[in-house]
Formats: structure tokens, sequence, C-alpha cells
């Protein structure tokens, strides 16, 4: 979601001002590049989709962490989906193809998908510390229903906070006829500063800000935490909280420092640089690249979420079902059954309670 000057427009949206901001022949290798983190995180972000939604199929019901991983996956997706209009325009230097009323869509919709993604992002940092240092205390809080009531309301801020999107967002003529895609702010001398500030602070500053605090207080409640816990098992509980957090801020706010520092070292330069332009254009792609690094972020650092995901794709898993009897050192192993027979206790078998800690 950037707004970048040019003559008396910003061109609007993530997806779109690119290039109208970039190098008029930037070659092949930005649309490459931006074509891999496209192609990996639809790919990855359906992964994440389909492990969710069959685990629910089997259980019937989803947990708290289900709901907001499941939808952050989905605004990640549309946040993406959007990534190939970036590439037709670094391809066809700034020109849209596609009509006003697909400019006013695309570029809400790429604004409403960042929003939403981060506003997520946070819900699920304060879930974890419900969750941590309030167990019991807010545990009637942390339903699936709250849940789904918070991403509602997610939604509802973001698309409030888009609005200067659905009223400016429109198409800009361009030489030899063509035209762009492009955010037509009424003031451009006055607006482009205040507008800056108010995407910077809403979704991110604020956002960020929250989750490191939330952040720093499980860690200070992990490392003070009395519970009847043996010390090891302190200490290694300690360990993979203190690895999520770092992973979580660290992934956030190194894919989305870059972009939004250039938006407002953008305030003071007139007259863009090429050395610039190309710098920004990867700053965009680092931001596209959080939604696509986030699902392998759930996959590598929560062993939960890696047994679900390995049982919804596992081939087997259509014919076979666990013999615990069968087990080597504790681990499950696989048994023949009729495909349909007794399915649902074994599916039941290799999937944690919904009381169990997530």
């Amino acid at each position: 979601m950037d707004f970048l000057n040019n003559s008396n427009y910003f061109f609007g949206g993530s997806n779109l001002s690119t290039v109208a901001f970039g190098p008029p022949h930037c070659g092949a290798s930005l649309p490459v590049i931006f074509g891999i983190i496209c192609f990996m995180g639809i790919i990855g972000n359906c992964i994440v989709m389909y492990t969710i939604l069959k685990k629910t199929k089997c259980r019937a019901k989803q947990s708290v962490p289900d709901i907001f991983i499941l939808n952050l996956s989905i605004v990640d997706l549309l946040f993406l989906l959007g990534m190939p209009f970036l590439i037709h325009q670094l391809l066809g230097n700034s020109t849209w193809h596609f009509g006003a009323a697909m400019c006013t869509v695309i570029t809400a919709l790429d604004s409403n998908s960042q929003i939403v993604s981060t506003y997520i992002l946070t819900a699920m940092t304060l879930d974890r510390y419900l969750a941590t240092v309030h167990p019991i205390r807010f545990n009637h809080v942390r339903t699936p229903c709250v849940a789904v009531l918070v991403i509602g309301l997610v939604w509802v801020l973001s698309l409030i906070t888009i609005i200067p999107v659905w009223l400016y967002a429109g198409l800009m003529p361009l030489p030899d006829g063509l035209v762009a895609c492009a955010l037509l702010l009424p003031d451009l001398a006055s607006d482009i500063f205040w507008f800056t500030l108010y995407q910077f602070f809403l979704a991110f500053a604020i956002p960020l800000a929250i989750i490191c605090v939330v952040f720093f207080k499980i860690l200070q409640h992990m490392s003070t935490s009395v519970a009847p816990l043996p010390p090891r098992s302190l200490r290694v509980r300690t360990r993979k909280v203190t690895r999520m957090a770092v992973a979580i801020c660290l992934a956030f706010f190194i894919c989305w420092a870059p972009y939004y520092i250039l938006q407002l070292v953008h305030l003071g330069v007139q007259n863009p640089s090429l050395a610039f332009s190309y710098a920004y254009n990867i700053a965009i792609s680092m931001g596209y690249a959080n939604s696509c690094i986030n699902p392998f972020l759930y996959i590598i650092l929560s062993e939960t979420f890696k047994r679900q995901f390995l049982k919804a794709v596992h081939p087997l898993n259509r014919k076979f079902r666990v013999n615990p009897s069968t087990t080597d050192g504790g681990s499950v192993s696989m048994r023949i059954i009729p495909e349909g027979a007794q399915q649902e206790p074994g599916t039941r078998e290799m999937l944690p309670s919904n009381k169990a800690p997530q």
C-alpha cells in the first residue's frame, strides 16, 4: 500500500505503484523475483489452509490458533494475488489495461489485505499472551466464537482505514493514450505527507510496537514463572517461546521496515534516483515476501502444526491409520486397514485435544 509522487498524482497500491515510481526499464530480474514470491506464497498458504481445513473436517471444531492462522493465510493469499498485476506493470512500463473498476478493486484489495494481515498478526500475539500469562483467568475469552468476532472486527477496522483508497483510486492519463492506476488525491502538496504518516502508524508502527511489547511481557513472565515445572522443562518451554517470538517479530520487521522507511525518506526526495527506485522495488518485494514466508514459519516452528501438516499430506492416510502398539521408541507407525473402516477413531488418535496447549 504505497502512494508515490508522480507529477500531480499518487500511484496507489503496493502492487500498482512500483513501476510508476521505479525505473522505466527494470529488465527481467524483478518480474522473476516477484513471480517466485507469488508462486511460493500461494503454494505455502494453500498448504496451510488445506492442513487446517483437513483437521477441521476430522475434528469438526477449530481451535483459536487455527482460526487466526487460517484467516491470516487467506489474507496473505489475497495479498499475493495482486502480484500478477504488479508483474504486468513491471513488464508494461506502468500502464494499466484492466479498467477503472478493477483499478479501484485491486488497489483496495491490496491495501486492505496488507492491513488485515498486520492486525491479525497483532491479535495472534495478544492471544499468545493470554494463553501463556493468564491461561486460566481468561480461558473463557479464548474461544473460537470470540476469535471469529475478533477477525470480523479486524476486517471492519481495515475497511474503514482504507476509505481514502476507495474514494481516490482511479485512472491517470499517460502519454500515447495509455493510463495508469493511481490514487488521485485532492491536494497532493499536503496529502502526501499526512497520508504517508497515516499508513506508517496504522499499518506498521503501532502494530509492531504492540507485538514487541506483548512478546516482551511473555518472555518476562516465562523467565520469572514459579510454575511447578522441573527446571529443564521450564528452560525448554522458555526457549521455544523465545524462538517463536523472535522469529515472528524479526520476520515482520525485516520484511516491512525497509518499505516504510523508504516511504518516509521519499517525503524529502523530490527527484528519486535510479538507485532509490530499485531499492523501493526491492522493499516492495520484501513486503510481499512476508506473506510468503509466514506459512513456512508455522511449519518450522510449530511442532503441532507440523504433525497436522504431515498427516494431512501423507498419501498413506487414506488407507492406513495409526497403530501405537507397533511404535518404535514411542513414535507412531502405520498399519493397513480397509479404507473408511474406523477412520474417525484413527484420525482422532493422531490429533491433539482441543484442550491441549496450542
